[in-house]
Order: structure tokens, then C-alpha cells, then sequence
């Protein structure tokens, strides 16, 4: 039996993957599904860095600012959203080209983790969320770094979702969820698929940060987040613990000023960006493409990725 073809093309944040996404999809007759768990939120535009429509060059780009803010968005979700969007893009002869930096959620996908063992029962969900809500995130962060490192390692102190679900996963089964997540990843991909990440020298990917940043201030994050805070939305919602949201909500509630707060930004998105290498380091059948090796040139790499995607 044949298995559907399936494109991944991942990096860490503003290494340069929508110009080249868009230009390999023209290519190979595809369909971009976005692989960001941020851009999914309407009204969150330029903290996202979400491309618009003007940008797409005419490809078909999906799950990209269809869901209010106040609504959770997981990766039970996505996965399931994306093998919807993967049957549609095939049933219409087209390539599937999943795009973006969610190293887990891309996990998920590729190789259909089972996510059901510890689906049904929320009880201890919610008795978490209450304890990060009373006590803080780092309460719980401590307590998975006591239960399982490595997935503390992982997971940053203020993914409070993530830290949930690694914790709760420990208490209901008695294992680490880093140890479920190695097993789940010895599974064989149900997709003939190409997993492209792309990679830049550190500190040239550094200034390229602090270079969106400065653009997204100048664009207007500010007054995106003062509005997302105006429609009441919690500050522990999902969507509000986005980077660049948690921290420009510190600074308009009088903790800190623009300065630190734009400072916050540039520093936990470099953090950001090292956890997105250190993850996808640990992935099997990836193909890095690293621009330094193509002189930057975005029509080498392009020459390279279809030469790989051909064979």
C-alpha cells in the first residue's frame, strides 16, 4: 500500500521557513498546514509573526487564525485537526507541506502518538491548574524537575499546559512522560514523508530575533495585547502565555516598564529558539539544511530540498 507523501519543513523561530515554505509548496503542488500553536488564534497577529494573506503567493495555507483566544487549543487538538486537513489536501491530488516550529505537535502527526492513556479522567488536571493558579508555575515546574528531569529539561517553567500534562501523565501512570514519549516515538510513521529543519549560525539567528522583535514593537504589539486584555481574557489562558503576550501583559500591568519588557521578549525567545535546536537534535529522519552551507541563498537550498524530496 502506498503511503501518503507528507513534507515537513521546521525550524527554530525566524530562521526563515515561510519565504521558503511557500516557494517549496509553487514546486511540488502543495498545501501549507501551519505547525504553530500560536497562529491558530484570531486577533493575534503581529506577536505571532502571522503571515498574511498578500504574503501566501497564492498557496492554499490552513489552520492559521481560526479560533478565539479564550478557548484552549492543545495538541490533541492540532493532531487530529491536521489529519483532517492532510485526507482533504490528498483528496485533491496536492501535497501536504506541514510548516512551522511546534516541535511536539509536528511529533504528534508524524508518527500518531496515542495520546488516549491519560485522556479521560481531568480530575487531577484540574487540582493541578488550581495549584498553578494559587501557588504559581513554578511550584509545579519544581515538582517535575523532583519526578522527571528530563522532561523539565524540556519544557519551559512557564509552559504551565505542558508541565500539567507531564505531571499528570507521572500521577496517573507512574512513569515519566519522557519515557512514554520514547516509546511513542519508536512507532512507525503511517506518511512517506521528508523532514526538512532548517538551521542558521546561532548568532546571526540571535540578530535576527531581536530584529523581529524591534519590528513587532514598532508594528504595534502593544496595543494588540492592551486590546486582547480589553476583551477580558484570562492571563493563564493558552493563548496569553504565548511568547511576546506574557510578557507585554507584565509591562501593562504595571510590573515592569517597555524597556524590560521588550528585553524579556528578545531573551526568552533566543531561550525559545535553543529549546527548538535541542529538540529537534533529538528527532530521528530529519534532514538539516543548514543555510551557511548554501550561502544563504534561498534558491540553493530550494534546489537541494526538491533534489532530496525527488528521489
Amino acid at each position: 500500500m502506498n503511503r501518503q507523501k507528507l513534507v515537513i519543513l521546521t525550524g527554530p523561530t525566524a530562521v526563515g521557513k515561510t519565504k521558503l515554505s511557500i516557494e517549496l509548496a509553487r514546486k511540488i503542488g502543495g498545501e501549507i498546514i501551519s505547525a504553530d500553536s500560536m497562529q491558530v488564534y484570531k486577533f493575534m497577529d503581529i506577536g505571532t509573526d502571522k503571515i498574511k494573506p498578500s504574503q501566501m503567493g497564492g498557496v492554499e495555507h490552513h489552520l492559521i487564525d481560526f479560533l478565539d483566544p479564550r478557548k484552549d487549543f492543545n495538541v490533541f487538538i492540532f493532531q487530529r485537526l491536521v489529519k483532517e486537513k492532510i485526507a482533504e489536501i490528498a483528496c485533491r491530488g496536492h501535497v501536504p507541506i506541514l510548516v512551522g516550529g511546534t516541535g511536539f505537535y509536528i511529533q504528534a502527526v508524524l508518527y500518531d502518538i496515542d495520546f488516549t492513556e491519560t485522556d479521560e479522567d481531568s480530575t487531577l488536571r484540574k487540582e493541578l491548574e488550581e495549584i498553578a493558579r494559587t501557588k504559581g508555575a513554578d511550584v509545579l515546574y519544581e515538582r517535575l524537575l523532583q519526578v522527571d528531569p528530563r522532561s523539565a529539561e524540556l519544557i519551559h517553567r512557564n509552559n504551565v499546559k505542558r508541565v500539567i500534562r507531564a505531571l499528570e501523565y507521572y500521577e496517573k501512570t507512574g512513569k515519566e512522560i519522557s519515557e512514554h514519549n520514547e516509546e511513542q516515538h519508536k512507532r512507525i510513521s503511517p506518511y512517506d514523508f521528508k523532514y526538512f529543519v532548517l538551521t542558521d549560525d546561532r548568532e546571526l539567528l540571535y540578530r535576527r530575533i531581536d530584529k523581529r522583535v524591534d519590528q513587532m514593537i514598532k508594528d504595534g504589539l502593544e496595543g494588540e495585547v492592551r486590546s486582547l486584555k480589553e476583551m477580558n481574557i484570562q492571563s493563564s489562558a493558552t493563548s496569553m502565555q504565548g511568547l511576546g503576550y506574557r510578557e507585554m501583559l507584565g509591562y501593562l500591568n504595571g510590573e515592569y516598564d517597555l524597556e524590560r519588557a521588550v528585553y524579556l521578549i528578545k531573551r526568552n525567545t533566543r531561550h525559545f529558539a535553543k529549546r527548538q535546536l535541542t529538540w529537534f537534535k533529538r528527532e530521528r529522519d530529519v534532514i538539516w539544511i543548514d543555510k551557511n552551507e548554501f550561502e544563504h541563498d534561498d534558491e540553493k537550498i530550494m534546489k537541494e530540498m526538491l533534489r532530496i524530496y525527488e528521489q
